[in-house]
């Protein structure tokens, strides 16, 4: 098997991160100091990151043959605060067992 996995997690932790960051940071920048080029600029990294993940989630799905419930759990994830960087831990001991 490949590395699909390894790069899987490396995104979802960047995409969990990017989302804290535009959640954290740069929404609170746009609506309460009036400065929206953080959003702007986090935003995109975060849209890039996300798409990212959802195709490797995808790759990981159909090439360690993981069932659906299991990427609807990566997307929840994906839309949840802290959600990725809770289920690294899951997904790291998924990757070790599946070596």
């Amino acid at each position: 098997m490949g590395k699909t996995f390894h790069w899987f997690r490396k995104i979802a932790i960047a995409e969990g991160i990017s989302f804290l960051v535009l959640l954290g940071i740069a929404m609170p920048l746009k609506y309460f100091a009036h400065q929206p080029l953080a959003v702007t600029i986090f935003g995109s990294i975060h849209g890039i990151l996300f798409v990212a993940f959802i195709i490797l989630a995808w790759e990981v799905k159909s090439e360690y043959k993981k069932n659906f419930a299991w990427l609807a759990r990566a997307g929840l994830a994906s839309i949840l605060p802290f959600g990725t960087i809770i289920m690294d831990k899951k997904w790291k001991a998924e990757e070790a067992a599946s070596i």
